[in-house]
């Protein structure tokens, strides 16, 4: 009973830090899908020029799409004539980073680690994107128009929404024309289909980070041997193969960041679990040919690494003791605040997984077959 009554009460702790900080990103999500015109995401993409890849990492940067609902949205880029490379940098930069990730990690790690982030997210799809520039156009199968961008909502991987902001322009032609109609279609799809996505995998991430911070002694993880290199290969084994959305993979870092984790390979995980895990992987190799799905996966695998050393090496500059700061961090924001900004979020997560699991029922979703 002891061991369970500090299990729930870690967790609870967590969400209630977490809480506030993602409402206010999925709202701004939903204000950028009504703000940003769905067809900016493809007009800017085409070519193989440096510009379209850096284009496609920083408008892909601030969507909160998890690893499997960026694939369509890819896809749909990828038909209408976006470059391999800057469709590339879309898929990895849209996954590892994004408005919602990034309020939570400012909550819950620090703010240094709230900019090497996104950075090192939008200079790994860029890396990522000149790679993928530079195979020969045979390696890559071309999109028909033909082909359907449906979702990748595969078992074990996306647990609700279908929608991807570009599939969902492309096939939907009822578009909001007013502005009030588009915002409201915005907070729809952000309280709806995207946290209905990547809700259940949150709760996951948070009971994960629960354990972490009840069960793993203080000091796990500087007694291993090898440091810093053999830390980050633990993070790259357990972060590519896994799903874990950009959103639930923070409050999990930083519970291994207070057991002695070091914020390199922090960031490894950071960057690698939200990006990469087995389904993408093998939808990504059927879709787009196994040479881009190799350039997607060692871009990633490497980058991560030298970021994160990258990231230590930083800390240390700055005489910025990671672990001295997490351990010592008060409560943020009012209790009243946290508390019911959680009991909030845990109702909108049931609504929109709910309403989700209805509309599968009535219309299930199908995987891309090619």
């Amino acid at each position: 009973m002891d061991y369970l009554t500090s299990f729930l009460a870690e967790s609870w702790h967590v969400f209630r830090q977490a809480a506030p900080f993602l409402l206010f990103g999925f709202l701004v999500a939903g204000l950028l899908k009504a703000l940003v015109p769905a067809d900016l995401l493809v007009r800017h993409f085409g070519g193989r020029g440096f510009a379209s890849v850096l284009k496609g990492a920083l408008l892909g940067a601030p969507l909160p799409l998890c690893s499997c609902g960026v694939l369509p949205a890819a896809m749909g880029l990828r038909r209408q004539g976006a470059g391999a490379g800057a469709t590339t940098a879309f898929m990895i930069a849209t996954p590892e980073t994004g408005v919602d990730s990034l309020a939570v990690t400012y909550a819950m790690i620090d703010p240094l680690m709230t900019v090497l982030r996104p950075l090192s997210a939008v200079l790994t799809a860029v890396v990522a994107g000149l790679a993928a520039n530079l195979l020969p156009e045979r390696f890559i199968p071309a999109l028909k128009p033909g082909v359907q961008a449906t979702s990748a909502c595969v078992s074990g991987c996306c647990s609700g929404g279908c929608a991807s902001p570009v599939a969902s322009a492309e096939t939907d032609p009822a578009v909001p024309a007013t502005l009030s109609a588009r915002l409201r279609d915005g907070l729809d799809h952000a309280f709806g289909e995207m946290l209905a996505d990547v809700g259940l995998w949150l709760v996951i991430g948070v009971l994960a980070a629960g354990a972490i911070a009840a069960f793993v002694p203080p000091t796990f993880f500087q007694g291993l041997p090898g440091g810093e290199l053999t830390s980050m290969l633990v993070m790259l084994v357990v972060g590519v193969p896994m799903y874990v959305c950009a959103s639930s993979s923070t409050p999990i870092a930083a519970s291994l960041l207070l057991k002695g984790l070091s914020p390199g390979a922090a960031l490894v995980f950071l960057l690698t679990g939200p990006a990469t895990n087995i389904t993408t992987i093998t939808v990504m190799a059927r879709t787009f040919g196994t040479a881009l799905t190799g350039v997607y996966v060692a871009s990633i695998v490497l980058c991560s690494l030298a970021f994160g050393f990258l990231a230590n090496r930083i800390y240390a500059a700055l005489g910025f003791d990671i672990h001295a700061v997490l351990s010592t961090v008060t409560e943020a924001l009012p209790a009243w605040l946290e508390v019911s900004s959680s009991f909030l979020l845990l109702v909108l997560i049931a609504r929109a997984v709910l309403h989700s699991r209805h509309d599968h029922a009535a219309l299930p979703c199908e995987v891309a077959q090619r």
